[in-house]
């Protein structure tokens, strides 16, 4: 049943939440492509999309404009042969071609008019041609930057060396570190499709759901393992990456502003009866007994006696005969007066008178 072009024109802004400037067929070569393939083009803000056909909702390639150095051209109108545009990116070198010299006019108009934020000079365009051009160049003016998105991994390609074979567990436990380092969900894995299917088969218990790269640069999928009443089906989807988030892509798109959401949206979906893989971890299994110390022969210390203590000796009191001595013996001839009496002069007499 074919979609109403309403439908998908709608589907198309949702998913790529930009807007749409110019439109039409047209061909594509990359420089490691020999041939031309057939697109319908949409440039939407600085980006241009490429469908297989104009009815088809999710675009299968993407050329960021931006990243644009330099456009050259074949001159037009000559021997009515195609117009061919060499687009010189950042990464790479592209081609695209025109069967017709004034619909190719209005695609290089567009294209630098976005991308150098003003109009070329010496357009072969008509009046009403150029308002249009203006209208875009206000409108690209005016349109909200790219908000920040997080990091996209490194393709698998990148990662893995020539002429070498990785075993999943290897992979799975260095992507688990990759994603606990970029901020990424746990159950994201640097893993191609077929590696993600085998680590749902080979380990059900560890999850069900695996978020890796998508084959098609920029953007991710999730596959997932669901039981069902004839038994484990493996299914994959495409997530989009945007400039306001991610979409994935259902036959309604579903917009959400990050990996977690869209991990998030998986679960809810599913009521939770599926769960994140997560990498198996090593467990040792045997306890080591401790090596004993060495032994070392000391001779035992001669017990050291206590200190005695200090006593200060014995302090004998002093008697009376001690503290008082006796007054000494008076000669002969004296008298000695009592202590306690006092003489009267008329009675003391001194000896030999």
């Amino acid at each position: 049943m074919a979609v109403h072009p309403r439908v998908v024109h709608k589907r198309r802004q949702t998913i790529t939440a930009l807007p749409l400037y110019y439109s039409g067929n047209l061909l594509k070569r990359s420089s490691r492509e020999t041939s031309f393939r057939s697109f319908y083009g949409e440039l939407r803000g600085a980006t241009l999309f490429l469908y297989d056909d104009d009815t088809q909702v999710t675009y299968v390639e993407k050329l960021e404009l931006e990243q644009l150095k330099s456009m050259e051209m074949e001159s037009p109108y000559k021997n009515r042969q195609p117009t061919i545009f060499t687009l010189n990116l950042q990464s790479e070198e592209v081609q695209l071609k025109m069967d017709c010299a004034d619909t190719a006019e209005e695609w290089r108009g567009y294209i630098l008019t976005v991308v150098k934020k003003e109009i070329p000079k010496q357009l072969q365009l008509l009046p009403g041609q150029m308002i249009k051009l203006e209208e875009v160049l206000l409108l690209e003016g005016r349109r909200n930057p790219q908000l920040a998105r997080p990091p996209l991994p490194p393709r698998p390609s990148e990662q893995k060396p020539k002429n070498t074979t990785i075993t999943t567990t290897t992979t799975a436990t260095t992507t688990a570190t990759t994603a606990a380092t970029t901020g990424m969900p746990s159950c994201f894995f640097d893993v191609s499709r077929q590696e993600a299917e085998k680590m749902l088969e080979d380990n059900p218990e560890n999850g069900s759901i695996i978020l890796r790269p998508s084959a098609m640069p920029k953007n991710y999928a999730l596959t997932l393992r669901q039981k069902t009443s004839s038994g484990p089906v493996l299914k994959n989807y495409r997530v989009t990456s945007t400039n306001l988030g991610f979409v994935i892509d259902l036959d309604s798109p579903v917009s959400v502003p990050s990996l977690d959401d869209v991990l998030k949206f998986f679960l809810q979906k599913t009521e939770y009866r599926l769960c994140p893989y997560v990498a198996c971890q090593p467990y040792d299994t045997r306890i080591d007994s401790p090596v004993p110390p060495k032994c070392i022969s000391v001779s035992s210390p001669p017990p050291i006696a206590p200190p005695r203590a200090q006593v200060l000796p014995m302090m004998r009191s002093k008697t009376r005969e001690e503290l008082y001595p006796p007054p000494e013996k008076a000669d002969e001839g004296e008298y000695v007066v009592p202590d306690d009496h006092v003489p009267d002069d008329h009675s003391f007499k001194l000896a030999g008178q």
